[in-house]
């Protein structure tokens, strides 16, 4: 089983159309079983009821209600309540081409990855989006590099699936509820050993986004600077100790 999450807030207007299109996809190419999860995260609009409307006409979609808003607390509420082998999540809005759905969840299938991510910043990767944002992508992302020695190359597309085995192991020391969420499950995943692959991506930006830029460069860095302590304290081992190890080398 495979849980595809989407996470909404305030996407009434787009929401119908892009789980019908994700629905085709996976209906006429996913070769496993499947299910849609939307995760309305205290949608104000019409979200919700247009979500319940999907789940009453197309099989295999669930829908989840948070009365909080936070796209990391979404995620991570539907993750934990799954009981599929492989979880993922999509933006709403389909930004990243579904032909890429495959070769994400095919290393973690095959148990080859733990983790696998979509990158708009490798090579064979086509995107399409303006200059600002791009500019941004590209010093966040080399300032991971820089602080934590990461090995991935884009923490922030919204195009993830992880094992449920590693999700349950690492989500309860992920604290960001907001759009940090994705750097610090990666952050975490490579300080506990786990092996992250990606997968070059086309990409082309939503301009009616609800990410409010400045905000959301603020709560990076300060997220990334609480992380870089908590690991300097010898903090973010999964229970189990899969990362102990590697303690001494990233602290």
């Amino acid at each position: 089983m495979v849980d595809v999450v989407i996470p909404v807030f305030n996407e009434e207007r787009a929401l119908s159309a892009s789980v019908h299109r994700l629905w085709a996809y996976l209906e006429a190419q996913l070769p496993v079983a499947w299910r849609i999860v939307i995760a309305d995260n205290a949608s104000t609009d019409q979200t919700w009821l247009a979500a319940q409307h999907l789940t009453d006409t197309l099989p295999h979609v669930e829908a989840i209600h948070l009365d909080r808003k936070g796209r990391g607390l979404a995620l991570k509420t539907a993750w934990l309540n799954s009981d599929a082998d492989v979880l993922s999540y999509m933006d709403v809005d389909l930004s990243t081409n579904l032909e890429s759905f495959l070769p994400l969840l095919a290393p973690l299938l095959t148990g080859h990855s733990d983790v696998a991510i979509g990158t708009r910043l490798a090579p064979r990767a086509r995107v399409t989006r303006q200059l600002k944002r791009e500019v941004l992508s590209r010093g966040y992302n080399g300032l991971i590099r820089t602080g934590f020695g990461a090995g991935f190359s884009d923490a922030q597309c919204g195009f993830k699936a992880i094992r449920a085995s590693a999700a349950r192991k690492l989500l309860p020391l992920v604290e960001d509820c907001s759009w940090f969420f994705d750097t610090e499950l990666l952050l975490l995943a490579e300080r506990n050993g786990m092996r992250i692959f990606e997968v070059p991506v086309d990409w082309v930006e939503d301009l009616d986004s609800r990410v409010v830029i400045r905000r959301t460069v603020a709560e990076d860095l300060q997220g990334l600077w609480r992380l870089r302590r908590a690991f300097w304290r010898g903090d973010g081992v999964t229970r189990d100790g899969v990362g102990d190890l590697l303690a001494s080398g990233l602290t």
